[in-house]
């Protein structure tokens, strides 16, 4: 306030400047100026008056205080403006521009510094804001203003009108303001009354007052049509909105976009998504442009509707207007797209939305996480988790329970039970579907009695059964073969509804899983007589009971009840049945000229009608369908995938009679088939069927892999010298064996001995150029080492290598046990670094093989070195299975260790060995180790370890004798003595502790 003061006491000073001094003589070069002390001020405010002086100071850096002053105004009056423009739309803010000083003078008069409006307005406002407090016909407004008569313009009032909150207030005000001299009707302030009245819901008065405004010839305007539209929107008139925006229409008036909003969003909230899509496609013909909320609520009235295509349309529109998406609608989309099976789009939506730094609601992820789960693609939707705890985003119960779900298809078990416990101890296990999830994860692990206690935890929690948690129950039972548990809980399904085809299908597996056929035939009665709704899996689960027990009637009647509802029109397996089983009641009778479509035939459906004729014994029907089904098109495929059915089931009987009545008829099935016939006899030991199959087969047929399966099935049956005779036989007639049947032969002739038939057969290979693979070149090396051909061994490896053949970890075994047998250390020791060379991963049996040779040759620091090396790898000895060291692998490290006096090492080579048992030469090492290095309590630990089972052992007992006798056991070493002495065992004098005897020659 000073400065303002000092504004108006400088804004009144007279400008006037005084002449200067005379001035002094010429010889002062300086001249002095004096001012009077009511000089003119340059910093007073302005009077439009161009010829004022500019400012003069010494340091324009430091302005004058009225300056600041100056600044402080202008200051407060822009944070003012700031204020009250956010205060809502259109609110009036006063314009602070340059006054006159008798502008600033009236300004400061009013005392309008910083206020919007004068004093007299002030107290207006207060005295009829006052009037809230009294009740209906308390007051009298035209009493209460009668000292305001006359004080007020026409636009003062309109802002008292405005600044009220009550509508009685704006109505009595209102009224009284028609009464004064300088009110003229205009569509302001109707507006403003109709403002006021729509924000509390007075549609009657606001209706009222708008006919006024147009019988007092105020023509509306976009304004006061765009605030009746908002009132109708916001209390839901939607009917009367769209009506009044009809006139609007007719009138020519456009409504802005905040109005255009305001209805959309009302629409919306009461799902009228259509009315929101046409007022949409309305607001774009009249040319107005819609900003980021409009799309966001077109967009989701358009997904919601089912124009998904019109939805990614509009969201690619906004994107080009330059408005970002909210995550509302990235969730919407990415939901659309998941719905309809757009995987792609619905990543590259989340990928968009990360890429602008949005982060995703629970929502969000929830849809992302199903998504992954449907695809998949398990590893995903982890990583959606650990970025979501990464964010801080919110985890709901539907997230746990998608989590527990994707734990379960991955066989995390343990995890999904450990998250099922985490939502429960966080208190969010409220959900029926988490607790069901969970059980069905243990289903599914084979755990039906978690997963009952699952269902007796929601029980505890008093959480309301649905049917879909008896369906579940049921399933548990079912798993459980509790049949009375289940038959109780397939009524208490039934008694909520009719019971669904899946839990109609546990329950007959159910019988026929305990064998009680009788209750099961009893059930599928039932089934038909209370109109079950059957799906695919229980027809078909019906129609395979039928036919394994040789049904035919109840099958007919069956499937023609199935196809009379009309429900499997399209279904291939009910129309093949169907139309196979009434071929001669549709006037098809099967004949040599009559042959199915087999391009349209389901392979289950004739495999049981198959096996329907079979179970019957209508061997005819049988034999007309077969005939039939091989004189078609594509046929012989479809016979050999039966056949392959039957085997793959282990209905080893079935695939043979339906095998031999193809033979019957002529026609062979392909190589495939056969294969698979003969290998399911082979594994059944029925070696005679196997052979009856082949020679149907062979006489038509020179496929290799029959050849092969009979070899095989030769050989696994005991019968060698019937495998060999079949190999030269088929290579005597030409026969193209391949490199298995070369395999399994020369495998089998080596394991029963007979080395010379084997290399004869090797010989003959490479005669005939096989073909031959790394398989079949390891089996001729190892076949060969055993042999002891060691040259020929070495010879096959170097074909192997010139026929590019790359070789395999177990080649490069082999050929380290042929060159150590043929004591060749170095080239043994050459393959071993080969290996390095070429990338292969050397395991134990590699490192065993050559310490073993080490060992044999004497190299014990290198046997040590290596041992050593394996270690390091992270290779135990023993865990693999078959690649135990020998003995003398076990003495040469123990050698090895105990004489560069590594006696910890040693020790550990002896316990690593104990499960196999240490020979003796083993334990006299060692012994000797602890004698030489002065471990003598060790030494007579391992004595008395050792004593029982190394037997009477010169070496041991004299060194035990010498143990005992310098600890000071004299009773022990005489006891020991004497039973040396009992059986002939002389003692051996010249041991000394820690010498370096070397009793090589005892051992």
């Amino acid at each position: 306030m000073e400065s303002l003061s000092s504004c108006r006491s400088s804004s009144f000073t007279s400008p006037l400047i005084l002449p200067p001094l005379a001035s002094a003589p010429p010889k002062s070069p300086r001249t002095l100026l004096c001012y009077c002390s009511v000089s003119p001020d340059p910093w007073s405010l302005s009077d439009g008056n161009p010829d004022r002086p500019k400012p003069r100071s010494k340091n324009p850096k430091n302005p004058l205080s009225d300056d600041n002053a100056r600044r402080i105004i202008k200051a407060k009056a822009r944070y003012l403006s700031v204020l009250r423009r956010n205060q809502g739309p259109r609110v009036q803010t006063p314009r602070w521009i340059k006054r006159s000083p008798e502008q600033m003078v009236q300004y400061l008069q009013d005392d309008r510094n910083g206020h919007l409006y004068g004093k007299h307005v002030l107290a207006a406002i207060k005295t009829v804001r006052a009037l809230s407090a009294r009740g209906e016909g308390e007051y009298d407004m035209r009493a209460v203003m009668a000292s305001f008569v006359g004080k007020l313009s026409f636009r003062e009032m309109c802002v008292v009108l405005k600044e009220q909150k009550g509508w009685r207030q704006v109505r009595d005000f209102f009224a009284w303001m028609k009464l004064q001299l300088s009110y003229r009707p205009s569509v302001v302030v109707y507006t403003i009354v109709l403002r006021i009245y729509g924000q509390v819901g007075k549609i009657k008065l606001a209706e009222d007052t708008f006919l006024e405004m147009l019988e007092a010839g105020c023509e509306p305007d976009e304004v006061a049509c765009g605030t009746m539209l908002c009132t109708y929107a916001r209390w839901g008139r939607h009917k009367a909105m769209r009506s009044f925006y009809s006139a609007v229409e007719e009138r020519g008036v456009v409504p802005s976009v905040a109005v255009f909003n305001f209805m959309l969003s009302s629409l919306q909230k009461k799902s009228l998504h259509r009315n929101v899509i046409d007022l949409w496609r309305k607001m774009l013909d009249k040319g107005v442009t819609p900003n980021a909320f409009t799309y966001t609520v077109v967009i989701s009235s358009f997904a919601k509707d089912g124009h998904g295509d019109e939805a990614f349309k509009c969201f690619y529109e906004m994107k080009n207007a330059g408005f970002v998406p909210e995550e509302v609608t990235y969730s919407l989309l990415i939901s659309l797209s998941n719905k309809n099976g757009n995987f792609e789009e619905a990543v590259c939506l989340y990928e968009d939305m990360r890429s602008r730094g949005i982060v995703p609601s629970n929502y969000t992820c929830a849809s992302l996480l199903t998504l992954y789960y449907k695809r998949g693609d398990y590893p995903k939707a982890l990583s959606l988790f650990s970025e979501m705890d990464k964010y801080k985003i919110a985890v709901d119960e539907v997230i746990y329970g998608l989590l527990i779900r994707i734990y379960g298809k991955l066989g995390l078990h343990e995890e999904a039970e450990k998250t099922f416990k985490e939502v429960e101890q966080l208190g969010l296990l409220r959900d029926e579907k988490t607790y069901l999830t969970m059980a069905q994860v243990h289903l599914s692990s084979g755990n039906p009695a978690k997963a009952l206690s699952v269902v007796e935890l929601m029980k505890a929690k008093e959480v309301l059964f649905s049917r879909f948690a008896y369906i579940v129950l049921l399933q548990c039972y079912v798993m459980e073969e509790d049949l009375d548990s289940a038959e109780a809980t397939f009524q208490a399904l039934s008694k909520s509804g009719s019971c669904d085809a899946g839990s109609c299908n546990d329950m007959l597996n159910l019988y026929i899983k305990l064998g009680l056929m009788d209750m099961a035939q009893h059930f599928i009665s039932q089934m038909r007589k209370d109109q079950i709704d059957f799906d695919d899996e229980l027809v078909k689960a019906i129609l395979r009971f039928y036919c394994r027990r040789g049904m035919l009637r109840d099958a007919e009647l069956f499937i023609e009840d199935i196809v009379a509802t009309g429900s499997f029109e399209n279904n291939k397996f009910v129309q093949t049945f169907y139309t196979i089983m009434h071929r001669e009641s549709m006037e098809q009778k099967i004949a040599p000229d009559s042959s199915l479509n087999c391009h349209h035939l389901d392979l289950l459906a004739v495999e049981l009608i198959l096996t329907l004729y079979m179970a019957s014994t209508n061997c005819q029907k049988m034999e007309e369908l077969l005939r039939s089904l091989l004189e078609s098109a594509g046929g012989l495929s479809v016979a050999s995938k039966l056949i392959n059915g039957f085997v793959k089931g282990g209905d080893a009987t079935s695939a043979e009679n339906l095998t031999r009545k193809i033979v019957k008829l002529c026609c062979i099935t392909d190589d495939e088939a056969i294969t698979s016939l003969i290998g399911q006899c082979t594994e059944n030991k029925n070696l005679k069927n196997a052979e009856e199959i082949f020679a149907g087969a062979i006489a038509t047929s020179s496929g290799t892999s029959l050849l092969n399966s009979m070899i095989n099935a030769y050989v696994k049956c005991g019968k060698l010298e019937d495998a060999y005779l079949l190999y030269v036989k088929a290579v005597e007639r030409g026969h193209d064996l391949s490199a298995v049947a070369s395999s399994i032969i020369v495998n089998a002739l080596t394991n029963a001995g007979k080395h010379q038939e084997a290399e004869s057969i090797i010989h003959k290979s490479f005669e005939d150029n096989f073909e031959l693979d790394t398989v079949a070149y390891n089996t001729f090396i190892k076949a060969m080492l055993e042999a002891g051909k060691l040259n020929f061994a070495a010879n096959i490896y170097d074909r192997m290598l010139s026929m590019g053949v790359s070789p395999s970890i177990q080649t490069i075994n082999t050929m380290i046990s042929v060159y150590a047998r043929g004591q060749k250390l170095a080239k043994a020791v050459q393959m071993f670094n080969t290996a390095h060379t070429w990338g292969l991963l050397l395991d134990e049996k590699a490192y065993m093989n050559l310490i073993s040779f080490y060992g044999k040759a004497g190299e014990r620091q290198e046997a040590s070195l290596l041992f050593s090396k394996m270690q390091e790898e992270g290779i135990k000895p023993g865990t693999e299975e078959g690649c135990l060291p020998d003995p003398s692998t076990y003495l040469s490290l123990i050698r090895a260790y105990t004489e560069s006096s590594k006696i910890s090492e040693a020790e550990e080579i002896l316990r690593s060995m104990k499960r196999k048992g240490p020979d003796a030469a083993c334990y006299r090492t060692m012994l000797g180790g602890y004698l030489n290095g002065g471990y003598v309590e060790e030494g007579i630990s391992l004595f008395e370890q050792i004593k029982e089972c190394v037997g009477l052992d010169r070496f041991v007992w004299s060194v035990g004798v010498l143990l005992y006798r310098i600890t000071g056991m004299k009773q022990k070493a005489e006891g020991a003595l004497s039973i040396m002495s009992s059986h002939g065992i002389s003692l051996i004098e010249n041991l000394e502790v820690g010498s370096k005897l070397k009793t090589s020659s005892s051992l």
